[in-house]
């Protein structure tokens, strides 16, 4: 996997930043909108968790956004970190190239 200029950014950062603060928005008040334990937003926007497929699904159905988007920040959070984490060992993998078939 190639290096990424930019550091990961967990989805709780998003949250956080593009919409719970602009809105002037507390966790708990997101949670009691979408019908989540207050912890559960706190520990995403404190990015101590991941973002789950039911937090997606609520999220995205407040906000007029996507699951996909959501759960799309999570994966890609994810690959970032574990990328990182294998770095040596992905390393001494060497890419399978298939040979190129000749059609008559």
């Amino acid at each position: 996997m190639k290096n990424s200029i930019l550091p990961p950014i967990h989805p709780g950062e998003i949250l956080r930043e593009e919409y719970l603060v602009p809105m002037e928005m507390s966790a708990g008040a997101l949670a009691k909108e979408i019908d989540v334990p207050r912890t559960r937003i706190e520990r995403l926007v404190n990015e101590q968790t991941s973002l789950s497929t039911d937090t997606a699904l609520r999220l995205a159905k407040y906000f007029d956004t996507s699951p996909e988007f959501w759960m799309n920040l999570q994966a890609s959070y994810d690959l970032k970190i574990t990328a990182k984490a294998l770095e040596d060992e992905l390393e001494m993998i060497e890419a399978y190239i298939e040979p190129v078939r000749q059609y008559a």
